[in-house]
Parts: C-alpha cells; structure tokens; sequence
C-alpha cells in the first residue's frame, strides 16, 4: 500500500542529520537552571516515611519512592530503579521543565537513601530517565541500562555502565541480570528510534524478582518465572493500551510469571493519561479478587521484605 504523503514527509524530517541533532539535544538536560520547576505548587507529601534502619539486613525487600522507582535489596546489593526525585518530568525550556507535575513527593529524599549498588534502568523515557535526578545522585553505582542509551548517563559522571540487550545477562556479586522482553518503545524525542527497552530479571541465591518497566499486555514472561516478586506498571493505558498494559492485563501477567507476591507502579505519582489517579489500583485489586493479598505495597513509602 503506498504510503501517505505526509507520512513519507513527516518521515524523512525524523530521519534527517538536523532533527537528529535537535533530537539529541532535546533530551540531555540537566535541569541545572529550571529554577521555576520548584516555585510551582508543592506535591503532597508521602502518606508513608520508610524505615530503613535494617536494611542491611534484608534478604529481599523494596520500598516505593514514587511512579517506576523502587528501592530494592536482593543478594547484599541495593538496587534503585528508574530514579526520578524532580517534581516535574519532561523537556527543559530555560527556567522550567514543560511536563507533568509530581502529585506525591518522593517518599525518601536522595540524601536519605543508603549506599546504592546498583542504578537500573529500563528505558529512556523521560520519567525513567531523569537525567536532573542521575546528575545529583552518586557516581559510584553500577548504571544497567537498555541498549542504546549509554549516551544520556555517561556525560553525567557514570563510569560503570553497562547495555543490555534482550536475553543477555550481566552477573554483578552474586547477582544475575537478564534483561527482558516488553512490549513498548525506546525513543527519548520520537526521532531516536534506535534505543532499546527493557525489563529486567534478578537471580540471587533463590531469590527472584522481575522489574518490568513499562510494556503493554504480552505473554513474554510465561518462561522467567517463577518469581518471588513482580514489579509491575498498572497505569498510563487510557488511551495508551498500546504501550501500557491494564490493571487486569497486569494481573494476568503476574499469573503467567508465577508471581508469589505483586508490586505496582507507575500510578498515583505523575498524571500521563486520562484514568483517574485511583483507578488503576482499585482495579487490580478487583481483578485479584480473593487472591488480592498477594498485591503488596499500594501507597507511596510502603515497604514489603520477604524471608528474615
């Protein structure tokens, strides 16, 4: 079928050196000078403060900081995910970030966090790579990250950083990495296609658990699991079915991983899509019904472990 006119116009423009380049720079600020971005109206606070005096100790644990970013302990490491602790995501312009404003606050400030291990990062979104929030946390972590994005976090300090592509896997004391298949995209401007998306599985001593990123409904995980733990996003899919999976479609994901215990994420934080900020949660918890306690932390701050 012969392409449209505009498309095939629209189309070059995305291939061009030029849009390319502004492409490129469009999305590598730092947020130095966005000094608007914290005079607008103050997110609520974090219905719940972590206590992290154990974690050392934790075999297996997590903590919701806020949308796609959890604090999680497995094998002695502390692995962060997708970090954003800014109040807004999106494009710099100047003074101001253009993009949605944080609802919650983060329910631990950077300077609260422990020693981090490891910096996991599943695609280059804007509100899972947050280049204000890498330049301002420290350098010594390992970065994994998706193929393709080496590029946003190395100019940033990181030393330490490694790509993953589907299926191959990075061991890290006493951890195993395997990045995951999803169904979603990469592109940080619309024009760098190149870049990869994932989710990642955790091996440790019997111990697992899959961070899921952002994906639509797939049956991509049916052979990861079992799984002690699932990291699931249940929000964004109003209209954006497409790119992000429904409360129930997570649900059935989680079953077909085998997941002992279920985390959701990616909702209550930032508004991205038109469901009420409530919704995506009250429908998990109906499509688990009677198996609902297997749905674990639901508000901001909350902490879950699992064994001594």
């Amino acid at each position: 079928m012969k392409q449209h006119p505009w498309r095939t116009w629209t189309d070059r423009i995305k291939r061009s050196d030029w849009a390319l380049r502004i492409g490129q720079q469009l999305g590598r600020g730092r947020g130095t000078m966005r000094v608007l971005d914290d005079w607008q109206t103050a997110a609520l606070p974090a219905p719940v403060k972590p206590n992290l005096d154990d974690w050392p100790t934790r075999q297996l644990s997590a903590v919701w900081i806020g949308h796609a970013t959890v604090l999680l302990r497995i094998g002695g490491l502390t692995i962060l995910t997708d970090p954003v602790f800014t109040p807004t995501i999106g494009l710099g312009l100047l003074l101001i970030t253009l993009g949605p404003r944080r609802q919650i606050a983060p329910a631990l400030r950077i300077k609260d966090l422990p020693p981090i291990d490891v910096i996991l990062i599943s695609h280059a979104h804007f509100d899972h790579l947050d280049r204000r929030t890498l330049a301002a946390l420290p350098k010594s972590p390992l970065v994994i990250t998706a193929h393709h994005t080496r590029d946003l976090i190395h100019d940033l300090g990181y030393r330490r950083i490694a790509e993953l592509e589907w299926n191959q896997s990075l061991d890290y004391r006493g951890v195993r990495f395997t990045a995951r298949p999803v169904a979603h995209w990469g592109a940080r401007t619309f024009v760098d296609s190149h870049r990869g998306y994932n989710a990642y599985l955790m091996d440790s001593g019997g111990l697992r658990v899959l961070f899921a990123g952002d994906t639509a409904y797939h049956e991509g995980f049916r052979d990861a699991g079992p799984v002690d733990l699932a990291v699931l996003g249940i929000g964004a899919y109003d209209p954006y079915i497409q790119a992000h999976a429904s409360p129930e479609q997570v649900w059935d994901m989680a079953n077909q991983l085998g997941a002992k215990h279920v985390m959701p994420i990616h909702h209550s934080t930032f508004r991205l899509s038109h469901e009420a900020m409530d919704e995506p949660l009250r429908r998990l918890l109906a499509a688990a019904g009677g198996e609902a306690n297997r749905i674990v932390i639901r508000r901001v701050g909350e902490s879950w472990r699992y064994g001594n």
